[in-house]
């Protein structure tokens, strides 16, 4: 197994892509640390990698915050004694009421731009000191397909993972000469909390979806935009994760994996 003995942390890991990405890790041999703001809903996904063996725990974690992801670290090297792979994967879409609005306003930019870009930040900034004592780290961070390419509407969300991409190309050429590889994946159509809260606002906001259901419009985004005709899974974005932060992919780094059915082919 690619990860017996070592230690993954993912950011936003309590549901959605994150769940998805932790079990892939854990199935694969690796203690796993939880790192969110819903302790309901992470104690139940370390429920689940306990109940086939794996080794895990939770962190309330703040991505926003230094302080909180600095604890983060340290809760894993607590925990686990060592801590081999970060996986930055907490997101969100906008502002809380981002879904109401027909273009995103001040507080959805600063919303993205302050989990989805700055949440990054500060997880490197937490770990990166300690992967460059040991010579070692794996770190993927989750951008999306939207930062592929500007679209009217959701401009704040495609802004702010077009940024994501850009980081991690900046901290890979920073930490390759250390041995630290730095990767990110980019998940296309996956039906998640987020995904349901985009489409209640095409609903809401575009005439030819007027009258769906946020899985009517996503299923419609599936079939019009994804080359092998079906939607991704959490699974798939985590396969894509175990395997970039495997010694498999030991000379890969700065690189942007699109995991969408070939809706963006590069």
């Amino acid at each position: 197994m690619d990860f017996e003995g070592k230690t993954s942390v993912v950011t936003g890991g309590a549901g959605g892509i994150g769940r998805g990405i932790a079990h892939a890790l854990a199935r694969r041999g690796s203690n796993v640390l939880i790192a969110d703001t819903n302790e309901e809903s992470a104690v139940k996904v370390v429920a689940e990698l306990m109940a086939f063996g794996a080794h895990a725990s939770f962190c309330e974690t703040d991505v926003t915050a230094q302080w909180s992801t600095d604890e983060m670290v340290e809760a894993a090297l607590e925990e686990f004694g060592q801590l081999d792979v970060l996986v930055n994967n907490a997101g969100v879409g906008g502002a809380r009421d981002f879904t109401f609005r027909k273009t995103p306003n001040i507080d959805d930019w600063l919303a993205t731009f302050d989990v989805n870009v700055f949440g990054i930040v500060n997880g490197i900034q937490s770990v990166e000191k300690y992967m460059l004592d040991r010579g070692y780290g794996k770190i993927v961070n989750i951008a999306s397909i939207a930062g592929r390419s500007g679209g009217a509407g959701f401009t704040a969300y495609g802004a702010s993972k077009a940024a994501a991409i850009n980081v991690s190309q900046a901290w890979a050429f920073k930490l390759a000469p250390h041995g630290i590889n730095v990767n990110t994946v980019c998940p296309g159509l996956i039906w998640t909390p987020l995904w349901e809260s985009i489409g209640e606002w095409r609903s809401l906001t575009s005439r030819q979806h007027t009258g769906m259901t946020s899985r009517q419009v996503f299923e419609r985004a599936v079939a019009e935009s994804v080359p092998l005709g079906r939607e991704q899974t959490p699974e798939d974005v985590g396969n894509a994760v175990a395997y970039l932060a495997s010694d498999r992919a030991r000379s890969i780094t700065g690189q942007a994996l699109n995991v969408d059915g070939g809706i963006r082919m590069n």
